[in-house]
């Protein structure tokens, strides 16, 4: 499995097919995100736009090899397996830039309350801050997984899919992703830090199940 995470990394890496996500979600965050203002409003914005990042890091490591290629590294390994190593690396990729963007946002805001009234622990904030980072980080890999190959393989049902199921996972009630952010948001009018490891556990267990599904399929469409 380490070569496989190593493969899929050089894949990715090599592309520079992860510069426009990234280059986007460094520009939401310049546009939104502003010296001064309240920590965890402001994490709470930057954590939200990991979910589209990865739901679209996942669509592009799933689609780096030519079939050919894809086709030998299933043969190889399994096409499960190989799948699998997809999915982790967008994943990882995505938290690696949540937690970046989460360093980066901690740093810059204001440890206060929205209304600027009530101090708020620095440290406490940006780890509630990272743990929505990786709620939304999982639940984008959950997104992706389940809107591109192989559940979805022509691009103009995919795309819009994966765009759909990523708005939907950041604002329909009972979403992780939005309860993660709801906590911010409520914290920050409170001027107190959130833990939500509630639906860190609940992202993690939707995004294994849909990594589990979408590997299974793939095993059997390989077949």
């Amino acid at each position: 499995m380490t070569a496989l995470l190593r493969y899929q990394t050089a894949l990715l890496l090599r592309s520079q097919r992860w510069l426009p996500p990234f280059i986007l979600y460094a520009a939401f965050l310049a546009i939104g995100v502003q010296s001064g203002q309240p920590v965890l409003d402001s994490l709470g914005y930057s954590a939200a736009a990991v979910l589209p990042v990865a739901a679209w890091l996942v669509r592009i490591c799933a689609t780096n090899e030519p079939p050919a290629a894809r086709s030998c590294v299933g043969a190889a390994v399994g096409p499960g397996r190989a799948h699998l190593a997809c999915l982790a690396v967008a994943l990882g990729a995505a938290v690696l830039i949540g937690a970046a963007a989460t360093l980066v946002v901690t740093v810059i805001s204001d440890p206060t309350s929205t209304d600027h009234q009530k101090r708020v622990p620095v440290l406490a904030a940006g780890g509630a801050g990272l743990l929505a980072a990786l709620v939304c980080a999982l639940l984008g890999t959950a997104v992706g997984a389940l809107t591109t190959w192989p559940l979805l393989r022509s691009p103009g049902r995919a795309v819009p899919a994966m765009l759909l199921a990523a708005l939907l996972a950041l604002v329909v009630t009972g979403s992780p992703a939005h309860a993660a952010l709801t906590d911010l948001i409520t914290g920050s009018q409170a001027g107190t830090v959130p833990v939500p490891l509630l639906p860190l556990a609940a992202a993690a267990l939707l995004t294994a199940a849909a990594i589990a599904a979408a590997c299974v399929l793939t095993t059997r469409r390989s077949a």
